[in-house]
């Protein structure tokens, strides 16, 4: 993959859904320009999502997402089906794609949850040169002719146009000409070769502000305070690095930790908080689930597996029960669980991290990430969301 790449976390995410032979692969590859699906008049034929990442103009990179038929059967069918929800889960909007003047009653359940994730939506029926009705409401479009596929594009963009992310991952904390020391440890967890996404959005917003980065790893974190001329103007550190580096950073400097800044720029920072505050209220028993985003190698002293439970309980001193998931799994039901604790979620989009977050939210179950936990067991979660408030 190109280093100039955008990663498909910052890219907006639409996704194809409907019934089988829906005709929803052949709009994918006539939207795209690219053979991205198969097609086939067999049903069934698209069983795990396809992801494709293209440019929309004016829009800019995105991730078009096919999906297998809602109405797939038998046991690998509902796996599948399975499939396309989770997929749901994950788009910044959602194309409902029907062949029929009318929804029929497995399309309109679908529309039904889409529209209970509130998720932006388009019906848009396809071989409209078969059509005779068409309702100005909807779309509609010809994969086989191309007919309708450009107004699909535009309406598209306009509809994401108000989606484009716009807040700043630290940039509005700094000033051309202030020092940022950036705390990025090396260790077994840090990934082979490259920097990962919140390292990478900080030292982009230091640069676009004219700022300068100084990034080391914790061992380094005192002499590099002690080279400078005048203190930084802020200290971005690894979560996992908390407690060592507050030790070395001054009460005078600004302290926070990627992970908080990542849930602020993902848009659950307020859940993230009343979650984290939410440990002191675990009894015995409490049940806990770990998620997180990417999947990887689990190495023996692993944060999500290994570290998190065992700070999770010398925290509350209670027995504490953990469930883990990993990718692009999350439960749709919570009602097993007393705290979700998220990872960074750098690995997903923001409509998936946002979904999760929700779905927490209405089951009534706190939701936070490694970051602010961490900050809330080390005893340092208001100095190091204090910057954020200003």
């Amino acid at each position: 993959m190109s280093l100039n790449t955008t990663p498909s976390a910052e890219r907006l995410h639409i996704g194809f859904f409907g019934l089988r032979n829906a005709g929803k692969s052949s709009l994918v590859n006539r939207f795209t320009g690219q053979q991205v699906s198969l097609v086939s008049e067999i049903k069934g034929t698209t069983t795990d999502a396809v992801k494709k990442t293209m440019e929309l103009l004016p829009l800019g990179p995105v991730v078009i997402i096919d999906t297998a038929g809602y109405d797939d059967e038998g046991t690998l069918g509902e796996m599948r089906v399975q499939a396309t929800l989770q997929a749901l889960g994950s788009c910044d909007i959602a194309l409902l794609v029907t062949e029929n003047e009318k929804l029929l009653p497995p399309e309109e359940e679908l529309l039904s949850l889409i529209k209970g994730k509130d998720i932006p939506y388009l019906i848009v029926h396809n071989k409209a040169d078969l059509l005779e009705a068409q309702s100005a409401e909807n779309i509609y479009v010809s994969a086989e002719t191309g007919e309708g596929i450009d107004a699909l594009k535009e309406t598209v963009a306009r509809l994401l146009g108000n989606k484009t992310k716009e807040i700043h991952f630290i940039g509005d904390f700094i000033n051309a000409g202030d020092t940022v020391i950036l705390v990025c440890p090396i260790d077994e967890s840090a990934p082979k070769g490259r920097m990962i996404l919140p390292q990478q959005l900080a030292i982009r917003d230091v640069l676009d502000k004219g700022a300068l980065a100084y990034t080391v790893q914790p061992e380094q974190l005192t002499q590099a305070i002690n080279n400078l001329s005048a203190p930084p103007a802020l200290v971005v550190t690894d979560s996992q690095a908390f407690g060592r580096v507050m030790k070395m950073v001054p009460e005078s400097i600004p302290l926070t930790s990627f992970s908080i800044l990542m849930a602020r720029y993902k848009g659950f920072l307020d859940a993230a908080l009343k979650g984290a505050n939410a440990l002191d209220n675990l009894q015995n028993g409490a049940k806990i689930l770990i998620s997180e985003g990417c999947t990887h190698h689990r190495q023996c002293n692993d944060i999500g597996t290994v570290k998190m439970p065992g700070w999770l309980k010398n925290y509350t001193g209670k027995e504490l029960e953990f469930e883990f998931t990993s990718g692009h799994t999350f439960p749709e039901s919570l009602d097993d669980y007393d705290l979700i604790v998220h990872c960074g979620g750098c690995m997903l989009g923001d409509a998936e991290m946002k979904n999760r977050q929700l779905t927490a939210e209405k089951q009534n179950v706190p939701f936070t990430n490694y970051g602010t936990v961490i900050a809330k067991m080390s005893g340092i979660l208001d100095r190091s969301t204090q910057i954020l408030n200003k």
